[in-house]
């Protein structure tokens, strides 16, 4: 959102926005996809502004964490603490692309990423 159109501008600070908590409800990775259906972005009208900015980026079209900061322009702390809450609220909803796995797995995965890669 342009801070021309953002009344507040640059005057709330961050531990404002996300009432003095600096740790999200639960960890997010920064690469972890976000979504919102258009009935969570209608209820996210009530949930508050910056809420309802992060809805509105994730609706329609799928989003990261890293994504929905930049987008917003919010500090990154700021958006992780907001995007959980908004995951416990069911605002929005997570994707996973695959179960949690152990170290072993994910190297065996990358390593068929790549090599899918180099055949390209």
């Amino acid at each position: 959102m342009d801070q021309r159109r953002d009344p507040r501008g640059a005057l709330v600070r961050p531990y404002a926005v996300t009432l003095g908590r600096t740790e999200p409800l639960r960890d997010i990775a920064l690469e972890a996809v976000l979504s919102c259906t258009p009935t969570q972005q209608a209820e996210s009208r009530f949930a508050g502004h910056d809420k309802y900015r992060i809805a509105t980026v994730c609706e329609g079209r799928a989003q990261s964490l890293a994504e929905i900061a930049a987008y917003t322009r919010m500090p990154l702390g700021v958006a992780r603490v907001l995007v959980a809450d908004m995951l416990a609220e069911g605002l929005l909803t997570l994707h996973t692309a695959a179960p949690a796995v152990g170290f072993a797995e994910r190297m065996n995965l990358l390593g068929r990423v790549l090599s899918g890669l180099r055949e390209l």
